[in-house]
């Protein structure tokens, strides 16, 4: 039986080889239609589950109560104000969170008091607060302003680094695409986007980005000189940098996905932390989709940039005349 390690020594070595690069018509089209999909299911399902921060609203905490029963809540919160809509999470063990649209101050006072009376508890047990609109809105724009400067900064460092504006190109369609995909899933499980889910939409840019290098760099190795070589074409020997780092990318990934898969389990099956599922499904996502992007997009899409340059393509007519 052939061992991990003879697999990844021989993938190294171009014994053993899986044809990324020249299949990547296949990748094109699976990635095509999960970002289809991604965009599909907010329309689908009627927009995205954005949390308070974002969309405003009241907020009730009711703590170290004996009885977890979240149908109390709803129906305390009717009495009232009958038409609201209600959300209701329990957090940890003894802890529920009630979430509405925005109360008049008598309403929330009334709502607060219904809550603590439905529940048999002290007064002082159930917090009441608020979240405005523009709170969130201000969060969103601080958001997608970090996301562009941190897209420029990355464009500039890769492209002066690897002395290259197409791996740059290459490696934010990558990017663009675990993004895409991992707020699709966000839209499809119907988790809510909150600040925490935010902050782990840009981790998983760095991941992704982090694993794309790794690649890239073996890339550019393989290919210093791949003008003057007579064995194997440029797409082969991007072919071959993919294959090479393989194994490091699936042990990187299985690394970072364990614990990850840990806390989102236990952050939402466990204790009810919403904080830890909402960033948690992100980095569990992003971490699995961006280990497939370097692989299976970044590479093949830089190969696709650059094969039809005039000396890629003479060298790759002088190998196949030497393989005649």
């Amino acid at each position: 039986m052939t061992s991990f390690k003879q697999i990844g020594n021989e993938l190294y070595s171009g014994e053993r080889s899986f044809d990324f690069v020249g299949r990547r018509k296949i990748w094109y089209t699976i990635g095509a239609v999960l970002v289809i999909l991604s965009v599909l299911l907010p329309i689908v399902r009627g927009g995205f589950n954005f949390g308070i921060e974002f969309r405003g609203g009241s907020e009730f905490r009711l703590t170290n109560s004996q009885q977890l029963s979240l149908d109390l809540a709803e129906q305390a919160i009717h009495t009232v104000v009958p038409e609201v809509e209600v959300v209701v999470t329990e957090v940890g063990v003894s802890d529920i969170r009630i979430q509405t649209e925005q109360l008049k101050d008598e309403e929330s006072e009334a709502a607060r008091l219904a809550l603590a009376e439905a529940y048999q508890v002290e007064g002082s047990a159930v917090a009441s607060s608020f979240i405005g609109p523009n709170w969130g809105a201000d969060v969103t724009r601080q958001a997608v302003t970090g996301l562009i400067v941190f897209l420029i900064l990355v464009s500039l460092l890769m492209a002066f680094y690897f002395r290259s504006w197409k791996m740059s190109a290459a490696a934010l369609i990558a990017l663009a695409h675990d993004l895409i995909l991992t707020i699709g899933v966000y839209a499809g499980v119907g988790f809510e986007i909150t600040p925490a889910a935010v902050i782990g939409f840009l981790t998983i840019l760095s991941y992704s980005l982090y694993d794309t290098v790794v690649v890239f760099d073996k890339v550019r190795e393989n290919t210093l000189d791949v003008e003057f070589s007579e064995t194997r074409t440029f797409a082969e020997m991007v072919n071959l940098a993919v294959n090479q780092t393989l194994v490091r990318s699936i042990n990187t990934s299985i690394v970072a996905v364990l614990p990850v898969a840990s806390i989102l389990f236990v952050g939402a099956t466990l204790l009810g932390a919403g904080t830890l599922r909402d960033i948690a499904l992100a980095l569990f996502v992003g971490t699995i989709v961006g280990t497939y992007s370097s692989i299976f997009l970044a590479a093949p899409v830089y190969v696709h940039l650059r094969e039809n340059e005039q000396k890629l393509k003479s060298a790759a007519d002088k190998v196949a005349a030497n393989r005649e």
